[in-house]
């Protein structure tokens, strides 16, 4: 072990890399620490702490992936112990819990279920891996958080990222009748392009409180979708147990669910799910800060081609063109949005 450490700090390219070889210093000393005190008993611990070839493994994937690009963002692999020190792990009390959370239970301590944190592990390593690949080809993802605890690091950490979220009630519909609630975000919009410009000066001061009010009510109820003009492609939940009605439209509407989810909650039907303390506010910023991460990645794997244009309607002498018919250059030219497009076939 001790020549391990001298190999890699013998080495001045590899001086960034001091951080994880303390970590495998760390690991390997906690783990003879463990069997040595555990040894003589029936029960060890309800988590496994990392091994240092596991974690020198990942130093070298790490180094393999920075020495091309060192402005490169990679998703960080969560260290169990990490995991361990937010509080990951509790679960609920074994009276208050779902017979098909069994396969992620490691066992019970004091009467409350211990999560099996190398089942967390594995669960989130998959999410973020498909969460990146979807917004890496242009899809979004919603977060949902309506845990008091849940709301300001829903709301920080989806606006960070440039996607929608909803910290208050789930409004019945929004998946399975999306065009009023459209009209919902519209009417936002609206109302407030009007106030920004002063053309709501015009009427009365009574008025004016009426469409201020209006204004407040609509920003709590769907202000965190306001710009969201479709349906997303993958919605993340904390405890979807609380959640159950997004839950339920995202599954008619075959959106995939990316979801926390303890050991009182059903795992059926939900495409990813994380087992995992959902109570805890640092057990959710961590995990949701990990998706947070792999959406930023996706964001940053996007095609350099693919230029984002915005959804708003063409000119209407594009749109009464037959799809049949040929388009003059001119007329493309003439285009506002035939410049990005040009950039983008680029």
């Amino acid at each position: 072990m001790r020549n391990e450490c001298s190999r890699v700090f013998d080495r001045k390219q590899d001086l960034a890399l001091f951080p994880s070889a303390c970590y495998a210093l760390h690991a390997d000393i906690s783990h003879v620490f463990q069997r040595f005190r555990h040894s003589s008993t029936n029960h060890p611990y309800p988590w496994t702490l990392p091994r240092p070839a596991r974690l020198i493994a990942g130093m070298g994937r790490a180094e393999e992936e920075g020495s091309g690009n060192k402005e490169t963002i990679v998703m960080r692999d969560i260290p169990l112990v990490e995991l361990l020190k937010s509080g990951v792990h509790f679960g609920h009390h074994v009276s208050r819990w779902h017979p098909k959370m069994r396969p992620f239970i490691y066992t019970s301590r004091a009467g409350v279920y211990i999560v099996d944190l190398e089942k967390t592990s594995e669960q989130l390593k998959r999410s973020q891996e498909f969460i990146r690949d979807t917004v890496a080809k242009g899809g979004t993802v919603l977060f949902v958080g309506t845990k008091r605890q849940a709301r300001p690091i829903i709301q920080s950490l989806a606006t960070k990222v440039g996607m929608p979220y909803v910290i208050e009630r789930w409004l019945g519909g929004t998946f399975t009748n999306f065009p009023t609630i459209s009209k919902m975000t519209k009417r936002l919009t609206h109302l407030k392009e009007e106030r920004a410009s002063g053309h709501l000066d015009k009427y009365t001061k009574k008025e004016q409180l009426t469409f201020n009010d209006e204004i407040v009510r609509l920003e709590k109820l769907v202000g965190g979708i306001e710009r969201m003009l479709k349906i997303p492609e993958v919605i993340f939940v904390v405890d979807a147990k609380q959640e159950k009605t997004s839950v339920k439209e995202a599954q008619k509407t075959k959106v995939p669910i990316v979801a926390l989810v303890d050991t009182n909650v059903n795992p059926e039907g939900i495409a990813y799910p994380i087992p995992a303390n959902d109570d805890a506010t640092k057990s959710i910023s961590l995990l949701t800060e990990a998706i947070a991460e792999a959406v930023e990645e996706g964001t940053r794997l996007r095609p350099s081609n693919a230029v984002a244009v915005p959804d708003v309607p063409a000119p209407s002498t594009v749109q009464n063109v037959p799809s049949s018919t040929k388009i003059p250059e001119g007329v493309v030219a003439s285009n506002p949005l035939s410049s990005i497009q040009k950039e983008g076939a680029l």
